[in-house]
């Protein structure tokens, strides 16, 4: 095969390049600008943008190697995808590369519709392929593993690919329609061992045939940065304030990876900048100063100008709603483009040779949406509304709306309007009104789509009293939970801007929060009072525009709950929380260690942060990580007050320490749980040593599921005798006290002047006579007690009947109690019952998972009828039966 005459061919082109259609591949190889866009596997992958993904050539040059399946590039308009193509058919021709192939053949797929009749594979590559020499067509059919089909634009192929629908053909001299020559070559039946390389938009392919997907990305910063470069190469610094102005404004969306895109956002900036005008903010106004720029080089009067983008927007329309992507001359001629058919180049992509025969289509869909917006508002010739029109073009024109709401704001329409006319202000008026009144409705809902959605909108308006004016108090715009994109941050940081403050900024499950997410949305952190990204991810690289907002921002509450964040990520977290003013942070099962403990210390006394409660349960962080801590806390500087470290493999080594700190005189902790660490008597008694201390300001110690036995209750008892003892909440369940050490802290509840409030012995093995304590020290009055929690102890009606006396006592003070799982029967009731009516405090009582039947029902149902305190009862999980359903729910304060 004649290598210098494909090279020839290839590199020839009467075309000229477009402000829409990209530079052409030819300029781009003749002037060595070619850079190769990346791929990624198209499955789902977790990289991070950061990782060194393959470039084009090099994937699909390791495809080749692998195997024939066809391999097909897919990727978005403008993604490079021709370009490379070419390049890699320019690369075999100059003998760089694929010389394991003899021949290679390009054809697009465009072309190929408009073969009509029958042809063989012969026919085929001879006459519509003229690089290959007659005597040599023997040569390739022989030894079809050295052929290589380049195809491209397989989304404009008209014909099916599924072979089902025409019979293959394995014979190349065969002459059968074209639609049955291409399916049969790809499918492999027809000159079977041959290479195929396909480019496609759509992978709609995927359904017919065996394939090497290979998914191109295009340009990612490192392009884009080297692509500006080449753009300007004369001008450095314009090539750097380019591509900082596209990536801030812009670099959201995704079409900014289009090599096409690139190549358009260059060019207008590039006029602009030399004529001293201001860049655009916004995708609106980008295509303003597109839509300019194009009709500034037609040089037609208003009047024309007008006619054309009309016309254009007829076309615009018919693509979208008949799902065409291209029109035919004589449907052109009926939008009224005849007159403008020698101009529409510099608007469409034409295809074809003969006048007759060329098809003509929008370069892009972003092009086309807003010529169909422009064309909308331009037209004062039907009373159609906007939300008929994007009703109408629903799901099929995805930046109509968009394109409307930038439109919309008079500074915004004014270079248009000055060469096309005014705009119609009645259709003005009537999206303002729609948008208006929609986003009212749509932000007190909780679908975050839409929310999300009338972000954008605000964004592309740019007018921050219109953002006020939507994005009331009332409006929820604090459940931005789940994956976000970049254009959402974007939006949603606008209209956080706008506003000045947010309540809550709700990153709930939002999976890999990436750099440039994190960057985009640093300003909303700052403005955020509360920060919930539980359940959620960030790249490493994301952490430091997190930590540089919460250091310059508002922020009370940030939650890192099961967000598995990792030593490494919270040691760069550590040098914003060193100066913020975070008076909560969560870090519940994040999967920290002893090794962050401390910088966990140092941001503890570093004097700046105003942290009161730090919340860390489910992390190991041992006995050194927590005697770090404890280090911090005799610091003056340190503000904590709440620490909760459930499970967090501490013992009795690490709470000597710990006491030492509560009785230093520094510390201002009041609230501890130590659930489910292993304290043993010899941590409590540690403990117990603090709370008899006179500078101890502990209020609340929860040792829920601490291996306690009723070793530990003399000392506890001791401390709750002594009169420097604060304590007002006690939670000792699911520990072995027994009756023994039950019995001996009834004794301390019995001195007068003891602080407790909420006591909480569930699954301590209690018995009748426990119960009848209890109930003695609360009828006794001197007990503060409010809250009683004695479920899980089977002590049956005869032991709960000491509460039931003591409820109806006037000398009892509880609000709660709970007796869940303490085997009551239906023969309690009438105890109960009296109790409640004699009863002027308690509010909430829990009687879940015992033994009542519906024979119970009427009794409960009249008495918290007829109570004016109690507020709930739990009955959920007895022995009721659907027939006394409807009596309970006759009153709202039952729970069953």
């Amino acid at each position: 095969m004649d290598k210098e005459a494909v090279l020839t061919h290839i590199l020839k082109s009467n075309d000229t390049s477009t402000l829409l259609g990209g530079e052409l591949p030819v300029s781009v190889m003749k002037n060595n600008k070619y850079i190769s866009p990346l791929t990624s596997e198209a499955q789902g992958t977790d990289r991070n943008v950061d990782d060194n993904w393959p470039s084009v050539d090099v994937a699909v040059h390791t495809a080749l190697s692998g195997g024939n399946r066809p391999v097909v590039l897919l990727g978005p308009e403008g993604s490079g995808k021709t370009t490379a193509l070419e390049k890699l058919v320019v690369g075999w021709a100059k003998g760089e590369h694929l010389q394991k192939f003899s021949f290679v053949f390009h054809f697009r797929f465009r072309e190929l519709n408009s073969l009509n009749g029958t042809l063989s594979l012969e026919t085929l590559m001879l006459r519509h392929h003229g690089r290959l020499p007659p005597e040599s067509v023997p040569q390739l059919l022989q030894n079809p593993e050295g052929v290589l089909f380049v195809f491209d634009d397989l989304d404009q192929w008209k014909h099916s690919l599924d072979r089902s629908v025409l019979p293959p053909c394995s014979d190349p001299g065969q002459a059968v329609p074209v639609s049955c020559l291409v399916s049969s070559l790809l499918h492999g039946s027809l000159l079977k061992g041959a290479a195929f390389v396909v480019a496609s938009r759509s992978a709609e392919c995927q359904k017919f045939l065996s394939i090497t997907r290979v998914q191109v990305l295009g340009f990612l910063e490192p392009q884009r940065e080297a692509y500006f470069k080449g753009f300007f190469v004369a001008d450095p610094a314009a090539a750097n304030k380019a591509r900082v102005h596209m990536e801030s404004t812009l670099g959201f969306y995704d079409v900014c990876t289009s090599p096409r895109f690139c190549w358009t956002v260059c060019s207008v900036y590039k006029s602009l900048m030399d004529a001293g005008a201001k860049l655009p903010e916004t995708l609106s106004q980008l295509y303003v100063d597109i839509l300019v720029l194009l009709i500034q080089t037609l040089q037609l009067n208003e009047a024309h100008s007008r006619d054309l983008v009309l016309a254009l927007g007829k076309m615009a329309s018919h693509c979208l709603l008949d799902q065409h992507s291209s029109c035919t001359k004589e449907e052109m001629d009926s939008f009224g483009l005849q007159p403008f058919l020698s101009s529409v180049g510099s608007f469409l992509r034409v295809d074809g040779d003969r006048s007759d025969g060329r098809v003509f289509s929008f370069h892009s869909q972003l092009m086309q949406d807003f010529i169909l917006a422009t064309a909308f508002l331009l037209d004062t010739s039907t009373s159609e509304g906007v939300e008929k029109m994007l009703e109408k073009h629903k799901g099929r024109a995805t930046f109509v709306d968009v394109f409307l709401s930038g439109l919309s704001g008079p500074l915004h329409r004014r270079p248009l309007e000055t060469l096309l006319g005014e705009m119609n202000s009645d259709r003005i008026t009537n999206f303002t009104r729609w948008f208006k009144s929609t986003s009212e409705v749509m932000l007190k809902e909780w679908y975050k789509e839409k929310h999300h959605r009338c972000f954008h909108l605000l964004l592309q308006a740019q007018n921050e009293s219109l953002v006020k004016e939507i994005v009331t108090p009332s409006a929820r715009i604090g459940i931005s939970y789940g994956d976000l994109t970049l254009q959402d941050c974007a939006a949603l940081n606008y209209v956080a801007t706008c506003l000045g403050k947010m309540e809550l900024l709700n990153l709930y499950r939002t999976r890999n929060l990436t750099k440039e997410q994190a960057e985009t949305l640093a300003p909303t952190m700052s403005l955020s009072q509360k920060i919930n990204l539980t359940d959620s991810s960030l790249s490493t690289d994301a952490v430091p525009h997190l930590a540089s907002a919460l250091s310059r921002g508002i922020t009370k509450e940030l939650d890192f709950s099961q967000s598995h964040l990792g030593d490494e990520k919270f040691k760069i977290l550590c040098a914003g929380l060193r100066d913020c003013k975070l008076h909560t942070l969560k870090l519940r099962a994040c999967k920290l260690t002893e090794a962050i403990c401390g910088d966990l210390a140092s941001v503890l006394t570093s004097g700046a942060p105003q942290l009161c409660v730090l919340d860390m349960p489910f992390n190991p962080i041992g006995d050194q990580g927590f005697v770090k801590l404890c280090k911090a806390l005799q610091s003056p500087l340190c503000k904590l007050q709440e620490l909760q470290l459930q499970k967090c493999e501490l013992t009795a080594a690490s709470m000597e320490v710990f006491s030492a700190a509560l009785c230093s005189g520094q510390s201002e902790m009041r609230k501890v749980d130590l659930t489910h660490n292993v304290i043993g008597e010899r941590g409590v008694k540690a403990l117990c040593e603090s709370l008899q201390h006179p500078l101890c300001k502990l209020k609340g110690l929860n040792l829920f599921g601490c291996e306690l036995t009723a070793e530990c209750c003399p000392g506890l008892s001791e401390a709750l005798m002594s009169e420097h003892c604060s304590l007002t909440d006690l939670d000792l369940s699911v520990n072995e006290l027994f009756q023994e050490g039950a019995l001996l802290l009834c004794q301390a509840l019995r001195r007068p002047g003891c602080p407790m409030e909420k006591l909480s012995l569930q699954r301590c093995e209690l018995t009748q006579p426990v119960f009848e304590e209890l109930g003695s020290v609360l009828r006794g009055g001197s007990s503060r007690l409010k809250s009683l929690i004695v479920g899980i102890n089977e002590v049956g009606d005869q032991g709960v009947k000491h509460l039931w006396d003591a409820v109806a006592h006037p000398s009892c003070l509880l609000e709660e109690l709970d007796v869940e799982m303490t085997g009551l029967t239906d023969d309690c009731v009438q105890d109960l019952c009296a109790a409640l009516r004699a009863n002027k405090t308690l509010k909430s009582l829990e009687l879940r998972n015992n033994l009542l039947t519906d024979d119970s029902v009427p009794a409960l149902v009249l008495v918290m009828q007829d109570s004016d305190n109690m507020l709930e009862m739990n009955l959920k999980y007895n022995d009721f039966s659907e027939d006394v359903f409807e009596m309970m729910d006759e009153c709202d304060k039952i729970r069953y």
